[in-house]
């Protein structure tokens, strides 16, 4: 299992990959929207250039804002053409009937894919069978639909890994630390996170004591 930043601010993805974790990062249009107003291709090259800085290797995720097949197309290459000296640069496109089209069509060019917005079984399994190279199911959305994000990332995984497929799960639209761990359990090959549960997650009061408990210790008997 590998843990993705889901972030476009470059602060939050300096902290992350000066801490080694990172296994790839996800951005997506609403994440961008969130940073200082800027040139797009900028950005993008100022978190390429964190990666290549700390020797980071990972997949980074970039997505189309088109709703148009053939501009989605014409975007994914320019990606390409952009950003083209970093090799593990994925283009996401969101899952429904004319993008799978674009999934084909980019895949067939050589260029690497990231489903996003699938929020059942068939759509990640449609996404798979177009060549995604990572289906994204949104966890937190799911369950805002009333339902059991859970039994839909394992029966994803279960299916994927019996017919064979090269495609890796991504669980994304964490709202809780629970989520994470419900989605490891369920089989996600990855789980992209935002950056505010990183500290929860390797945070504990007890091992605050235990620490603090050491430190008095060790203190008093120097003494």
């Amino acid at each position: 299992m590998k843990i993705f930043i889901d972030s476009a601010n470059l602060e939050e993805i300096e902290e992350s990959l000066k801490r080694g974790f990172p296994a790839g990062i996800t951005t997506n249009p609403s994440i961008l929207a969130k940073e200082k107003k800027c040139d797009f291709k900028e950005h993008i090259r100022k978190i390429i250039d964190l990666l290549q800085k700390y020797s980071y290797d990972i997949p980074l995720s970039v997505e189309v804002f088109s709703n148009d097949p053939k501009e989605m197309i014409k975007q994914g290459e320019e990606f390409v053409k952009q950003f083209g000296d970093y090799a593990n640069l994925n283009v996401k496109v969101p899952i429904g009937w004319d993008e799978m089209m674009v999934i084909h069509e980019l895949k067939q060019r050589g260029i690497k894919i990231n489903c996003t917005c699938c929020m059942s079984f068939n759509q990640a399994i449609m996404a798979a069978r177009a060549g995604a190279d990572f289906v994204s199911l949104f966890y937190g959305r799911i369950k805002d639909m009333g339902y059991d994000a859970y039994p839909v990332v394992k029966k994803t995984h279960d299916v994927l890994k019996e017919w064979n497929y090269p495609s890796e799960i991504i669980v994304g639209s964490i709202r809780h630390i629970g989520d994470i761990n419900e989605a490891i359990h369920a089989g996600a090959d990855i789980i992209t996170v935002p950056y505010k549960f990183f500290k929860p997650m390797v945070a504990h009061p007890k091992t605050d004591e235990a620490v603090n408990q050491f430190l008095t210790d060790f203190s008093a008997w120097l003494k």
